[in-house]
């Protein structure tokens, strides 16, 4: 038995890539590798009610229904769309409905910013937040409560774009352009964050053939049911939107950061300083990256600048096989 085995705070917004995390997550769980204290959903890839009742169903479906789901808080970002002609209008591929029936509610849930102040105080230094979502929740949660992220004992982010392009502007991650103010926040709350960027997730292309994989260790389950079909619409929209650069499958941004935690082999980082473009007109959420000598001072961050994206795929294929057997 892991005697450390990591307590985590999962604040996503489901999503494909997020469910397939989200996943991964209830695997590791599943195996005894991880506790999930709590998932903290937000407003992101769809709005913040059916992001809500898309994690609630994906704990269901893996058998963690017991786990408390917060509800977003805060307005949807006024500049950015949200993704949901790339995840569909459920955020799930417009399959959620595939799904069990959930009985928390998204009207009696409490709000996100409530769930993490109130667990990292019961807590403090225990708790790993993995931020696969807009930082609207952590923010609202260390304005709320200032210092409170601090009591994490680390927070991992999906987000930015340092050495390549952006995925919702030329320069500019969609997490962190989604609400901006609310990722500067969350750089300043501590010098110990863990980034990871599009600059590794670009080359983590999960395919129909991995999901399809997962699917035959047990086709009756429902997530093994589920997986496939949506693998197959985010790779159609994928494609549509030349994420892949022509390659059949789609983009798992999310799941590196659990990579980072259990597999921590599997990524290279790099001590900088990451601040956050608030005010340009074309350059509105970019991340900017020093990593001069004398920038190292003021270091607020690890970034992860290169994978080993065959490993990682794998390993998490595996992972997944174990979710659905019985």
């Amino acid at each position: 038995m892991q005697l450390d085995k990591p307590k985590i705070i999962l604040d996503t917004d489901p999503g494909g890539d997020d469910s397939f995390a989200l996943l991964w997550l209830q695997s590791l769980a599943k195996q005894g590798l991880a506790d999930i204290v709590a998932v903290t959903a937000s407003a992101g890839n769809v709005n913040a009610r059916n992001t809500f009742l898309g994690a609630s169903k994906l704990l269901v479906a893996g058998g963690f229904d017991a786990v408390e789901v917060g509800r977003g808080v805060g307005q949807p970002g006024a500049e950015i769309e949200d993704a949901a002609h790339i995840h569909g209008a459920d955020g799930m591929g417009n399959l959620s409905h595939t799904l069990p029936e959930v009985s928390q509610s998204f009207e009696t849930a409490r709000p996100s910013d409530e769930v993490l102040i109130e667990k990292l105080n019961q807590m403090p230094g225990e708790i790993t937040i993995v931020a696969i979502a807009p930082l609207t929740n952590l923010a609202a949660a260390e304005q709320k409560s200032p210092g409170i992220l601090k009591n994490a004992k680390e927070i991992v982010i999906m987000g930015g774009a340092f050495q390549t392009w952006g995925n919702v502007t030329p320069e500019a991650e969609f997490n962190i352009a989604f609400d901006p103010e609310a990722a500067n926040v969350v750089l300043n709350s501590r010098d110990d964050l863990v980034v990871i960027p599009l600059d590794v997730t670009h080359h983590l292309i999960f395919t129909p053939e991995m999901a399809r994989q997962v699917s035959q260790v047990n086709p009756q389950n429902k997530i093994s049911q589920f997986i496939v079909p949506l693998c197959e619409f985010m790779t159609s929209t994928a494609l549509a939107y030349r994420e892949t650069k022509g390659v059949s499958g789609f983009l798992v941004h999310d799941a590196a950061t659990l990579a980072y935690l259990f597999y921590p082999e599997m990524l290279h980082f790099q001590r900088a300083k990451v601040e956050i473009e608030m005010q340009g007109t074309w350059t509105r959420g970019k991340t900017l990256f020093d990593r001069r000598h004398s920038a190292k001072q003021s270091a607020n961050a690890w970034v992860a600048l290169q994978t080993r994206s065959v490993d990682l795929l794998a390993v998490m294929v595996e992972d997944l096989k174990k979710l659905v057997q019985d």
